[in-house]
């Protein structure tokens, strides 16, 4: 830094720039979250302008400016700056009230880091932010600039392209998490001084959407293939066509569900040890691009379910409706989650059956009811067991307590065995006699249940269960040569006429 910087004040922006998100979107996110009806309603004060719906969006929900990803090498040198006496100002669209938690968490940081007792000088000498009347963007951000700074030289922070245009009223610019053709602009219109985190290039942001789609969850979607396979129709390519789209249907439906939690759930995430690494929480993609994609998928979904048929597209619907309501409101209330999740196991199977014209009967229904309830029960019971290794007493974003531990377990396991119950009671009908070549084959897919199920509460008590207990059961080495053992006895049990 020249011996003359130290008199230039340095203005700069806080979405894309100081934070690695837009808080506009967070805020319509966190709005979402808190109440999903005003969230959507709030969208009426744009006939007011964008100052007005961001001061709208920011009272509806409670946005957790503290756990937002930062640009912490830009934050290093701004604190270099500061310390050799430069004055530093926010500058920002985004509402008042945000920025200037924005400009306290960034001097509370500072504070956890330095690790000592003594007072530390805050990061920014001045906020300049919209104040629900004016959007500070823009035009009218220079104009903030300008009237803040008088006729006094100034140097700019920013990352968009509406930021070209104060680049070039600036002495200098510094040009943070922008994408290539604004940092060309920023050379063209100005002197760049520094560059910071430039944007990924697209291939890394197509990895990041990959894992925020989480195909790996996708395996849980081969539940709508169970009724071709248990009404005995794999060998019909029409049905077997029509539940291959079901299938790519419903992964296409989940993944936008998937991406809908993620944006409700940030705040919560960020607090997380692993769930901080998904990329709406580390930054990595932006929110506004999740809330698109997440229509993108829901779009295509729907199409595909409309090849497949009227009744099918019912499914779909209820599926994503169920899971809007578990992100919105139902996976905070204690037991209403569990249900909810094993509903959206069993529409799975339900949404199978409509793909291939089957009606789903009685046994495998209530089979899946309470099959469904155990493995969300372990996935409960995973998070909780989790919570106390770190010796925290409530499970974030969740209704639970680590003390309700002993009777979720309890629960969960009187439902595992609920569902074997139901299947030994299945296996003695003459329905089963008169479709199964080798109907006592079922009773060893009894005991191998029995284990299976057994291995994951074990599994989930040692705190070894992963977030999602049928992926578990496909990583885990054992419970993979289990569940392929089920495969073969069931296909014995249907193909094979055995002499005993």
């Amino acid at each position: 830094m020249n011996g003359d910087d130290r008199s230039i004040p340095l203005y700069v922006d806080l979405d894309g720039c100081l934070l690695r998100t837009d808080t506009l979107w967070e805020s319509f996110a966190a709005a979402l979250r808190a109440n999903p009806f005003a969230g959507l309603l709030a969208l009426f004060a744009l006939l007011q302008g964008r100052a007005a719906l961001k001061r709208r969006l920011a009272a509806i929900g409670q946005t957790d400016v503290a756990t937002m990803p930062r640009n912490e090498r830009f934050v290093g040198w701004l604190r270099g700056q500061r310390a050799r006496g430069r004055r530093v100002v926010l500058a920002t669209a985004a509402d008042a009230a945000l920025a200037a938690e924005a400009a306290q968490a960034a001097q509370d940081a500072e504070a956890v880091e330095t690790a000592r007792g003594d007072p530390v000088d805050p990061l920014f000498d001045a906020v300049l932010a919209s104040d629900g009347r004016r959007n500070l963007k823009g035009p009218n951000k220079l104009a903030a600039i300008r009237e803040h700074a008088g006729d006094a030289p100034f140097d700019y922070c920013g990352n968009g392209p509406e930021d070209v245009a104060i680049f070039a009223q600036a002495r200098r610019a510094i040009v943070v998490g922008a994408s290539p053709r604004v940092l060309a602009a920023a050379r063209r219109e100005s002197t760049v001084l520094e560059v910071f985190d430039a944007r990924p290039p697209w291939p890394a942001r197509a990895r990041a959407f990959l894992r925020a789609m989480r195909p790996h969850q996708w395996l849980k979607n081969l539940l709508v293939l169970v009724p071709l396979l248990t009404s005995f129709r794999v060998d019909e390519m029409p049905a077997l066509l029509d539940a291959a789209l079901a299938f790519v249907s419903f992964s296409l439906a989940a993944s936008s569900g998937y991406l809908l939690n993620d944006l409700l759930d940030l705040s919560a995430d960020r607090r997380h040890p692993r769930k901080r690494l998904r990329p709406f929480a580390a930054g990595e993609l932006s929110v506004r691009s999740g809330f698109a994609a997440a229509a993108l998928l829901f779009v295509v979904s729907i199409a595909i379910a409309f090849a497949v048929g009227n009744t099918f597209i019912g499914w779909v619907l209820a599926y994503l409706v169920m899971t809007g309501a578990y992100s919105g409101f139902a996976k905070r209330i204690a037991l209403l989650d569990v249900a909810a999740l094993a509903g959206l196991y069993t529409v799975r199977v339900l949404a199978g059956g409509a793909a291939i014209g089957v009606e789903v009967s009685f046994w495998l229904l209530a089979f899946s009811v309470f099959l469904f309830f155990s493995l969300a029960l372990v996935k409960r019971c995973g998070e909780i067991v989790a919570q106390l290794e770190r010796d925290e007493a409530t499970v974030g974003g969740r209704g639970y307590r680590v003390g309700d531990l002993p009777v979720l377990q309890a629960l969960g396991i009187a439902a595992s065995f609920a569902a074997l119950v139901v299947l030994a009671l299945y296996v003695q009908t003459s329905e089963v006699t008169e479709r199964y070549a080798s109907p006592q084959l079922l009773w060893l897919m009894l005991v191998g249940l029995l284990i299976l199920l057994g291995r994951m509460w074990l599994s989930t008590a040692r705190g070894e269960m992963h977030d999602d207990p049928l992926v578990h059961a496909i990583e885990d080495r054992a419970s993979r040569w289990i569940v392929g053992a089920l495969l073969v006895l069931f296909a014995a049990a249907a193909t094979l006429r055995l002499p005993f």
